[in-house]
């Protein structure tokens, strides 16, 4: 009937808070909250060595950690498995051409590039994780900011790199491709998005669809033990796609209000 246990309709998500910019030695933060889950999401840039197979590209690196205050299972080295699966997941999203300007990432073809590290920390779960933290993902990487370099070169033929000093002096990433992952739970004959805690426990397979802000699919994962048969596998994918656009339409309103606000925004971070 369209009705939800908390009152939602089957393509309701739960009211989301996102804050960026919230941890103060990174590029670029992000914290989402999605009713109970709670994720941060930390983009360090460091300068190295681009890969040799893509010699004038830089490169983004995954780390996903599970804290043992998120969930009881995380005690120990539960979280490991669903952390690997995670970056797995997020490099796997990541791997598509489009999806970020490496090319904007290299300094010097073949010699030095910038590398992104994209720290996520799990906080709390409460369902839902794999949405929650590309949402977050996709924050963090608009907030990031890094720094303009120049590259000087003597009479010998050496190069030095300068960094710019001015904090304003720096180049922002363009997002506008960067998927968000939309979790399709199948219950009974009907599937939901952002299924909470309970709703995954009756859930016997969910499929994991990264959607563009154009509506596009760019992958797909089935999770879960259960099977989907070739009927609903397409409704899932067209009610992805409408659930992800309005997913994006409506993060990127909030980034945007959030970014006008300049010097005068007054930060929750973690007290709120």
């Amino acid at each position: 009937e369209d009705l939800r246990v908390d009152g939602r309709g089957c393509e309701d998500y739960r009211c989301a808070e996102v804050e960026t910019d919230v941890v103060s030695n990174t590029s670029g933060s992000a914290r989402v909250k999605l009713g109970h889950t709670d994720i941060l999401v930390g983009v360090k840039a460091e300068m190295g060595t681009p890969k040799l197979e893509k010699p004038d590209e830089g490169y983004l690196e995954f780390f996903v950690d599970c804290s043992a205050n998120a969930t009881p299972e995380f005690e120990g080295r539960g979280g490991e498995e669903l952390g690997t699966e995670i970056a797995n997941t997020l490099y796997r999203i990541f791997s598509s051409e489009s999806c970020v300007d490496l090319k904007s990432l290299c300094i010097n073809p073949r010699e030095h590039c910038w590398i992104l590290y994209v720290d996520v920390l799990l906080l709390e779960c409460g369902g839902n994780l794999f949405d929650a933290i590309s949402i977050a993902v996709k924050a963090a990487l608009f907030n990031t900011r890094i720094p303009k370099v120049r590259v000087l070169e003597d009479e010998e033929g050496s190069k030095e790199i300068e960094l710019s000093d001015d904090p304003y002096d720096c180049i922002r990433l363009n997002v506008d491709e960067v998927p968000c992952i939309v979790t399709l739970s199948k219950i009974g004959y009907r599937h939901v998005v952002d299924a909470t805690l309970q709703e995954e426990a009756c859930s016997l397979a969910s499929l994991l669809i990264s959607v563009t802000s154009k509506g596009d699919l760019t992958c797909m994962k089935k999770v879960g033990k259960g099977s989907l048969d070739p009927e609903s596998i397409f409704e899932m994918m067209e009610t992805g796609k409408r659930v992800g656009k309005s997913l994006h339409t409506s993060l990127q309103k909030i980034l945007d209000e959030e970014e006008s606000l300049g010097t005068t925004r007054q930060k929750v971070g973690f007290l709120g």
